[in-house]
C-alpha cells in the first residue's frame, strides 16, 4: 500500500504524519522506519522507530530515491511501514511523470516486501496527479 498526506505548507501533515507512526509502532508485527531530510523531529518520534536522515545522502531523482528505499528494505526484511516526511524535501527533482513512475515502483515493492508506504508530500491537490489523490488519506 502507498498512501500520501498531501497538500499545502502549513495544513499539519508532519504532525499526523509523526502521530501516525508512533500509532503505527503500537500495533506492527514489524520495524517501523521515518525519513526526514534533516533532524527537527526526531525527539517526536518513538525511540523504536528507524529514523534516517536523507540528507546525509545523495538523493537528486525518483530513481536515487527508490534505490535508497531498496537498500533499507534488503538490510531488514521485518520492516512493514516507512514513512517519508516531506518527500519533495528529500528528492530534488520530482516532475509529475516521476511522482507516478515513483507511486508505481513503490507499490510493486510494497507487494514484493509487505511494507506499506505512507508518505508526505507539499503539492497542489488541484494539480496533483490523479495516481497521487486516488492514494490520499
Amino acid at each position: 500500500m502507498v498512501k500520501f498526506i498531501a497538500g499545502q505548507k502549513g495544513e499539519g501533515k508532519t504532525k499526523r504524519l509523526i502521530e501516525m507512526a508512533n500509532e503505527t509502532l503500537k500495533v506492527t508485527e514489524g520495524h517501523v522506519v521515518f525519513l526526514e531530510a534533516g533532524r527537527k523531529h526526531i525527539h517526536d518520534l518513538h525511540y523504536n522507530i528507524r529514523f534516517v536522515e536523507t540528507s546525509e545522502y545523495p538523493i537528486a531523482k525518483y530513481g536515487e530515491f527508490i534505490g535508497f528505499i531498496c537498500g533499507i528494505l534488503s538490510q531488514n526484511s521485518d520492516i512493514r511501514e516507512i514513512f517519508v516526511d516531506g518527500l519533495t524535501r528529500i528528492v530534488d527533482s520530482l516532475d509529475s511523470e516521476d511522482l507516478i513512475k515513483l507511486i508505481d515502483t513503490l507499490e510493486e515493492l510494497s507487494e514484493k516486501h509487505s511494507v506499506d508506504f505512507i508518505i508526505h508530500i507539499t503539492c497542489d491537490v488541484a494539480t496533483a496527479p490523479k495516481q497521487l489523490l486516488d492514494r490520499r488519506i
